[in-house]
């Protein structure tokens, strides 16, 4: 061989090697996580699937991307039978005049005969969710495109419906309710209040957040009637939201918000009869501030509604049947519990509109019951069961009468996961349709008429994918989203299978709970443990689902030598019936971190590779809460603890959520004075992150200013991050989620130190 060849040999294989290098470097790149490629980048975006199906069941609705108008998105129809698609609505059809482009279409509706639709666009935050925007209204036969509210300013005009009569839209504007005529254009004020105390057709701050309320007024069928809410917060304690960044001064927003023990606002419904433009009030029996009207909808009748009444303690739930015609209602069914009654959002009439279904956990599980609409000889007929067994109906999905069909979400032994299953309306033949293949979370939205339906697969391991599929025997007919992308790039990283294990705390008590070890775990070595943690009646954090960006971020801890956990406690809304959910009445606070710490020292006790000087916690909101609990109570057991957003004195919340699992404070000293975390501020040990956002409309800031005293008062060390006029999700601005998890990972590794020992 000659020198030149020698030499070509040598520049090949060194050309070789570098491509290797690379190509392993890359791999290597591609393995690990950082908070960059989390928060920063659309790296692990997942697809998810909008399709929504037609009234009749026939067909679903897509927004697709426009190939006539670039940009732009139609609106497509999808035959299930057959998967032909056709434009329902072209994009080009959404150019205002004197526009060249389409709008930005927010949410749709269509017009009963669908010759109709209803754009939402332009919206605006309205607490939490976008309620606020602009409405327009396209006529399919003729392409004419009108926006609605006369002269309203833009992005004001709240939950326009289009009426059953396809001739006029009522929406809420400035607090009143409001009727546009499509024909002519004239609009009609409907309700003719003034006070900026009352609101007409949508809610205040407590209703909305606790109840989840905020579309406050429903079209009757025939269309002659709209009947709403009214809420009269006068009286009301105002509390101030203050903006010292986005003015030269500061601005002030007062808004209502009744704190424990406090005043509530006024609330009662009324029927607005639009042929002789009056309205009429139902009488609705007891103390208007201290009952809530938690629900309202038409009965399956132009002139009777159905409501559900809850009492301020919220351990009673009155169904009430009231005419509209004379205001006078009469209560068809009660619900009681010795702790709390949740309202029921479940409820499915027979085709006779004579029965309803009705969710109860009288017998100590959810579970389905039928309803009579009337009262037999003045006295209430006790509901009869549908469902039994010693299992939690997690959701009621669909009734269908016609095949004696009936469909929900449950998954009994298996409170981390969700399945589909049948039964037969008299009770028997119950079986579960979700395939065993599909272990994990299985979400499904059935077709109006029971034959078709969307199913989303996923698990702690698996990303989402949807299907259509057909009922009643869950055939799969097409894949409608795969994420074989997410999927490919979630395979590259270095992790293990996310483990879910039981947490025997004694006392025949178990606790479920999750467990990410590092990718190169070593059983011999000793590694901190992070727990996740939240701990209240309103969520459950160990869910056998796709965890999206926050598990990508557990998962890269994991990655820097963490052991994360997260452990459910008697009291989450976990499906393990009535006792374990409700054992926690009138102690929140109190229970939670005894089991928290509990299966902390038996997670200790029985994994001898958890270093025990090294343990974490983190929460947000309730979970911050539950976070200083562990932190003040249990000094001993918890070294560093990260809380977000969390309420210390549980007396400063509102009273919707804390009186519910917690009584009146006058009622529950010892409850409330040992439940809030604030009490136990003399006992804090270890390293302390506070982060609040001062714009924190929910858990305000106010309750961390008061521990910060508590805690200066004490001389204890601590370490405290404002975000300035963030709101409870500490997300508005530029890179405010990325520059939180830089702040909570950089903590973390000064605080816990990282890697095996």
């Amino acid at each position: 061989m000659t020198r030149t060849s020698q030499s070509c040999v040598v520049l090949i294989v060194i050309f070789l090697q570098s491509i290797i290098v690379q190509a392993s470097d890359e791999k290597a790149k591609a393995a690990q996580l950082t908070v960059d490629r989390i928060y920063n980048s659309r790296e692990f975006e997942s697809q998810r699937f909008g399709g929504r199906w037609l009234k009749d069941g026939t067909g679903y609705v897509t927004l697709e991307k426009s190939t006539d108008t670039p940009g732009s998105r139609d609106l497509v129809r999808h035959d299930p039978v057959t998967g032909i698609t056709e434009i329902m609505v072209a994009a080009a059809d959404l150019i205002p005049a004197g526009k060249t482009t389409p709008l930005l279409v927010q949410g749709y509706a269509f017009s009963k005969d669908r010759a109709l639709i209803l754009i939402y666009t332009n919206s605006k935050r309205v607490w939490r969710r976008n309620t606020r925007g602009d409405y327009w209204v396209l006529d399919r036969s003729n392409h004419e495109l009108k926006k609605l509210g006369g002269d309203a300013q833009p992005s004001t005009l709240m939950f326009a419906k289009i009426a059953p009569t396809s001739d006029r839209v009522a929406y809420v504007r400035d607090r009143n309710i409001y009727v546009e005529n499509l024909h002519d254009g004239s609009i009609q004020q409907v309700t003719k209040t003034e006070s900026d105390e009352i609101i007409n057709g949508t809610f205040d701050w407590v209703y909305e957040e606790e109840l989840g309320l905020r579309d406050g007024f429903r079209w009757s069928p025939n269309g002659k009637s709209i009947a709403f809410w009214q809420i009269n917060t006068t009286g009301v304690r105002k509390f101030p939201l203050i903006n010292n960044t986005n003015s030269f001064y500061p601005r002030i927003t007062w808004f209502a918000y009744p704190k424990t023990g406090e005043v509530n606002a006024e609330c009662r419904v009324g029927v607005i009869d639009l042929e002789k433009n009056s309205t009429r009030w139902i009488d609705v029996p007891g103390d208007v501030r201290n009952n809530y009207i938690a629900r309202m909808e038409w009965a399956e009748s132009s002139t009777e509604l159905i409501l559900q009444q809850l009492n301020r303690l919220q351990n009673t739930n009155r169904v009430m049947l009231a005419s509209a015609l004379s205001g006078k209602a009469a209560t068809i069914l009660t619900e009681k519990d010795d702790a709390w009654v949740n309202v029921n959002d479940e409820l499915f009439w027979n085709n006779q509109s004579e029965k309803f279904t009705w969710i109860s956990e009288r017998n100590g599980w959810r579970q389905v019951y039928l309803a009579p609409r009337q009262i037999s000889d003045l006295k209430q007929t006790e509901p009869r069961k549908v469902t039994s067994g010693d299992f939690d109906v997690i959701r009621l999905l669909h009734v269908d009468e016609k095949s004696g069909l009936l469909y929900f979400i449950a998954s009994p032994g298996k409170p981390a996961q969700r399945y589909l299953y049948q039964v037969k309306l008299d009770g028997s033949d119950l079986k579960r349709l979700t395939p065993n293949g599909t272990n994990g979370w299985n979400d499904y939205a059935i077709s109006p008429n029971g034959q078709w339906a969307f199913h989303t697969h996923s698990s702690a391991n698996a990303v989402p994918t949807t299907q259509l599929i057909k009922l009643p025997l869950h055939e799969t007919i097409r894949a409608l989203t795969k994420n074989e992308k997410l999927k490919e790039r979630i395979g590259k990283l270095a992790r293990r299978p996310t483990e879910f294990l039981r947490v025997d705390i004694g006392n025949e008590i178990e606790l479920e709970a999750w467990c990410i070890k590092p990718p190169d775990f070593d059983a011999k070595k000793k590694y901190p443990l992070l727990i996740y943690v939240y701990g209240e009646p309103a969520g459950q954090t160990v869910t056998d689902r796709w965890g999206g960006s926050s598990y990508l971020w557990h998962l890269m801890l994991a990655q820097r030598g963490y052991i994360v956990m997260s452990i459910d406690n008697r009291g989450t809304a976990a499906p393990r019936g009535r006792e374990f959910r409700k054992c926690v009445y009138r102690k929140i606070g109190i229970i939670a971190p005894q089991d928290q710490a509990a299966a902390l020292k038996a997670i200790l006790k029985k994994w001898p590779f958890i270093d025990s000087k090294r343990i974490g916690i983190w929460g947000w909101s309730g979970g911050g809460s539950s976070t200083l609990q562990a932190m003040f109570k249990y000094p001993g057991l918890y070294k560093t603890g990260i809380s977000i957003a969390p309420v210390p004195n549980q007396r400063y919340y509102d009273t919707i959520y804390q009186e519910r699992y917690m009584g009146l404070p006058k009622d529950n000293v010892e409850g409330f004075r040992d439940g809030s975390a604030i009490n136990f501020v003399k006992n804090l040990k270890g390293n302390l992150l506070l982060v609040h956002g001062t714009g924190d409309d929910n858990c305000h800031y106010q309750t961390t200013e008061k521990l910060i005293n508590e805690l200066i008062k004490y001389n204890k060390p601590f370490t405290m991050m404002a975000y300035p006029n963030r709101t409870h999700s500490i997300r508005e601005g530029k890179n405010t989620t990325r520059h939180l998890r830089h702040l909570m990972t950089n903590y973390l590794l000064t605080n816990l130190p990282a890697g095996a020992k």
